[in-house]
């Protein structure tokens, strides 16, 4: 299994694909996924507009859908909700489709959507990913990082160092990003909330009063449960 890291979609090689892609935004795409599956939602559909994602929902009954946008981290007008995996409620998202747009991860799952595998992954549900690659041994692994409009996010990174590191021996590096990541995973695993407070997206969050968020998305390992894309764009629980 060789793996490679991408800190940003628009890194990631244009003339190939891997055998599996592991799409990481910690905040908060990747956590609003698998928290949602995790509560009840029949799948969560992802788009890169909210144009599509209106049209496309308006074939759902309205008894059957969740509609849930954010740009700049703040809610979309119109949208059910936002972007917190704080309000995947069972109470909400039980048997209904999740249809999401947001700033920067689904975006960064718009660009792997034609990878043989896609999964998501976040701090939450880190061993859920890293059992899923070791269970499968894809030969290829590109973990992207989703960023903020096209730049590097630290958190991305931190995550993705926290997969590599825990595979451990049984992958071969693929690309210098992989030892930088299991590097910065080690520097901040035991304050990643802190780290959080400080990278520029978790400062955007706390001007939003978002100060619940960040402490969710900051546990590790605390759901079992891996969202894999079924069909492009479509993700569900395995």
């Amino acid at each position: 299994m060789k793996l490679f890291i991408y800190h940003t979609p628009e890194l990631t090689p244009t003339d190939s694909l891997p055998d599996c892609a592991v799409v990481i935004d910690v905040l908060r795409a990747t956590t609003t996924i698998a928290t949602a599956l995790n509560t009840g939602a029949e799948a969560v559909q992802v788009f890169r507009n909210l144009e599509e994602l209106m049209t496309v929902s308006d074939r759902w009954l309205p008894e059957k859908r969740l509609r849930a946008g954010e740009r700049g981290g703040a809610k979309v007008e119109g949208c059910d909700l936002g972007n917190s995996p704080l309000d995947c409620t069972s109470e909400l998202m039980q048997d209904k489709r999740l249809f999401l747009t947001t700033t920067n991860g689904t975006r960064a799952l718009q660009t792997v959507e034609k990878a043989s595998s896609v999964i998501t992954a976040a701090l939450i549900n880190r061993q859920a990913a890293v059992n899923y690659l070791l269970n499968t041994q894809p030969e290829t692994v590109w973990l992207v990082g989703s960023g903020w409009e096209g730049g590097y996010s630290l958190e991305d990174t931190v995550c993705a160092g926290a997969i590599a590191k825990v595979l451990g021996e049984s992958v071969t590096i693929g690309n210098d990003e992989v030892i930088a990541a299991m590097a910065l995973y080690t520097q901040w695993q035991n304050n990643l909330l802190g780290m959080f407070h400080l990278c520029s997206h978790g400062q955007r969050l706390l001007r939003l009063n978002c100060d619940e968020d960040l402490k969710y998305c900051a546990q590790t390992d605390i759901l079992d449960i891996l969202p894999i894309q079924k069909e492009r764009g479509v993700l569900v629980k395995l």
